[in-house]
């Protein structure tokens, strides 16, 4: 069972210049993958402002969504369906097709997720579904997950893009005087921006996606 994403850009006929935010994204796209938990094909722009990638588990979806909902530029937004299950390929004269349960589910996800956000929760971007087939321990790690999915997101979109990129220095391993340095602000103000209950419950929510395995 692997993890498929499938990803838009939120509000995307919206923005101001679609070129200028498209080589935006992709360099967002290029740093991440470095950095990110392996994929088995990382999220890549598809047909215009869709992305798709598969990840081994839910535990690298998880961890990628969430460092790009921190690094992506302001005035850009992700959202995001993870569905679980199998993808097999499909041949085809221009090289194999993927396809599967995994990206049915995705599609699904994303579609409930945008509706969601227009409907009671204005701030949610990530939801995964499994197929109606999967064990009752998947589906029920699909409730669990979307839970705190709902609570994820909305810590991410109560900080400010300076915090969110503090955030993810700090999951780098960047001291405190070396983000200062970086965004040009006082040592206090990193400080102080870390100590918020968001930015802290974030940084320890990501070291724990990516911590390896003992």
């Amino acid at each position: 069972m692997v993890a498929a994403v499938i990803a838009d850009i939120v509000g995307s006929r919206e923005l101001a210049d679609r070129v200028v935010a498209q080589r935006a994204l992709e360099e967002t796209l290029a740093r991440v993958a470095e950095v990110a938990p392996t994929a088995d094909a990382a999220l890549l722009p598809t047909v215009g402002d869709e992305l798709q990638g598969v990840y081994p588990d839910l535990v690298s979806a998880s961890a990628a969504t969430m460092l790009l909902q921190l690094t992506l530029p302001e005035g850009i937004e992700l959202r995001f369906g993870v569905g679980l299950g199998a993808i097999e390929d499909i041949p085809s004269l221009r090289g194999a097709l993927s396809e599967g349960e995994a990206w049915w589910a995705a599609r699904r996800a994303i579609e409930e997720v945008e509706a969601l956000a227009r409907r009671a929760a204005p701030t949610a971007r990530t939801r995964v579904a499994a197929p109606a087939s999967a064990p009752i321990e998947t589906r029920r790690l699909v409730r669990v997950a979307n839970d705190g999915f709902l609570a994820r997101d909305r810590a991410i979109a109560q900080l400010s893009p300076r915090a969110r990129r503090i955030v993810y220095r700090r999951w780098l391993g960047e001291t405190q005087n070396e983000i200062a340095a970086a965004e040009g602000i006082g040592q206090s103000a990193v400080s102080q921006a870390i100590a918020t209950a968001d930015a802290g419950a974030l940084i320890e929510g990501l070291r724990t996606l990516t911590r390896e395995d003992d």
